[in-house]
């Protein structure tokens, strides 16, 4: 009976754990964030123009890049960003950032869905090793010709940044397409499994969709 409630309360203990942990992360990071951009962007308001409420900053902020990505879908933004690149192209460290960032953030959010067409799993480095890789197109052309196999093309990406990995040529029989969305193979690959939608993985020695 002690065994059971002292089991009980360890896992009431660890779910409440998982359940405030994330919500303390959250507020701890937007409190250190916050308050820099409210007052950055808030005071010079403030100061000159005599016009402040609570939040005018981050509201401004958000009114900003709002802008921003409208002038930068037409002609002329895309003109100007494109000179900005090779500006910041030609600054050694700065590049660097840059170019690591804007790969970040292209692969979780804009070209992640048209690029990938599914989340695989598939047996690699070695046999009973897997790894999570993305489909990104059947193998035609050249390669498909001097073989007697339907081949697919996959990418697997590295751990935590997932805008470099390996592009590898699978037989179509060997790749098993999970049920999972790209964003939430994303997840898990910057996570390091951390963040994982168990529930609707397909795991060893189960039967999963073949490539369409």
């Amino acid at each position: 009976m002690t065994k059971t409630i002292r089991r009980l309360l360890r896992k009431y203990f660890i779910t409440g754990i998982l359940v405030t942990l994330p919500l303390g992360l959250t507020y701890w990071i937007l409190k250190i964030l916050l308050p820099p951009v409210e007052q950055l962007i808030g005071y010079p308001i403030r100061h000159y123009l005599k016009i402040y409420f609570p939040g005018m900053g981050i509201l401004l902020l958000a009114c900003l890049i709002l802008l921003i990505g409208i002038f930068a879908s037409n002609f002329f933004g895309r003109k100007l960003g494109q000179i900005g690149e090779r500006i910041l192209d030609k600054i050694p460290f700065v590049r660097i950032i840059y170019k690591f960032v804007k790969q970040l953030v292209d692969t979780l959010f804009t070209q992640g869905q048209a690029r990938f067409k599914g989340v695989v799993f598939v047996e690699y480095p070695r046999k009973g090793i897997y790894s999570i890789g993305f489909l990104t197109s059947e193998c035609r052309g050249e390669i498909r010709e001097i073989t007697d196999e339907k081949l697919v093309n996959v990418f697997i990406p590295t751990t935590p940044n997932p805008t470099s990995g390996f592009f590898l040529i699978f037989p179509e029989k060997d790749v098993k397409i999970l049920d999972m969305t790209v964003e939430e193979g994303l997840k898990m690959i910057i996570s390091a499994g951390m963040i994982t939608p168990a529930e609707r993985c397909s795991l060893p020695g189960a039967q999963g969709k073949e490539p369409a």
